[in-house]
C-alpha cells in the first residue's frame, strides 16, 4: 500500500501547486523492500529506511555483486519514533483501534476529533 499512498500525497501550499515529493520518507524495516527503495531513488527522495538483518545477510553472501549497503542517517531515523508514539495515543479510542464505524466520514470525523483533543491538550500543558 506505500506506493498507491505515495501517489494520493499532496501538500497544500499558500501559493502553486500542492507538493506531491517529500525530502525523506521514515519508515521501519517492514518498508525496505527493492520496490519500495527504487521507486524513492527514482523520485529523488531520500529513504530513511533500516536494513532488516536478513538482507544483509543475502547482500552480503552475494558479495561484489550484491550492492552497496543501504545509508541510514541514524539522527534522523530517530525522529520516527514521534508518528508511531502519536498512533500509539489513536489505538488507547477503541472505537479507532478497532474501527467499529461503518462509513469512513465517521470514522475521519473520530480520528480528527482524537486529534483536537490532542491538540488542545497539549496547548494547556505548555508554561
Amino acid at each position: 500500500m506505500f506506493l498507491p499512498l505515495m501517489g494520493h500525497l499532496r501538500v497544500a501550499r499558500p501559493v502553486g501547486r500542492p507538493r506531491a515529493r517529500p525530502d525523506a520518507v521514515r519508515g521501519d524495516k517492514a518498508y525496505s523492500s527493492r520496490a519500495i527503495r527504487g521507486h524513492l531513488r527514482a523520485r529523488g527522495i531520500k529513504a530513511v529506511i533500516p536494513e532488516p538483518s536478513d538482507q544483509q545477510g543475502h547482500r552480503k553472501r552475494r558479495g561484489s555483486r550484491g550492492g552497496r549497503p543501504v545509508g541510514l542517517d541514524a539522527a534522523d531515523y530517530k525522529g520516527r519514533n514521534v508518528i508511531e508514539r502519536r498512533y500509539c495515543h489513536i489505538k488507547q479510542w477503541r472505537g479507532l483501534a478497532t474501527r467499529y464505524d461503518k462509513l469512513a466520514i465517521t470514522y475521519r470525523a473520530a480520528v480528527i476529533l482524537n486529534a483536537v483533543i490532542a491538540w488542545t491538550r497539549q496547548l494547556s500543558d505548555m508554561p
